[in-house]
């Protein structure tokens, strides 16, 4: 069997890349950052609500500005820590990482 051309094998590591999690199993400070997500801030560091450029490429390939960035606390850190919820443009597009960028969990809100 032929291997898939580039732009199919691109697809199918984007969906490798990224995982799902339900919203009920997130960590409570991730729900506390998509309700002040959904009521439009004030946000707790300046980075928040900027782009984030899916520079690693592991979520779907969209133009520059469609993705935004915002801090999910850690108790017992006294800085950003390494979680973040990054948002697409489309309809309830939310992922979570609790590792920087290193991975990706799509927020399923259906289970």
């Amino acid at each position: 069997m032929p291997a898939p051309p580039p732009a199919a094998r691109a697809k199918l590591s984007v969906k490798a890349a990224v995982g799902s999690v339900c919203y009920s199993a997130l960590p409570s400070q991730a729900r506390d950052t998509l309700a002040l997500i959904a009521r439009g801030g004030p946000y707790p560091y300046p980075q928040d609500g900027t782009t984030f450029y899916n520079r690693e490429g592991l979520l779907p390939p969209q133009p520059t500005g469609y993705y935004r960035e915002y801090t999910v606390e850690t108790p017992g850190l006294d800085h950003r820590g390494a979680r973040r919820i990054v948002t697409g443009n489309s309809h309830q597009e939310d992922y979570y990482t609790s590792d920087h960028y290193r991975s990706f969990r799509l927020i399923s809100r259906n289970c």
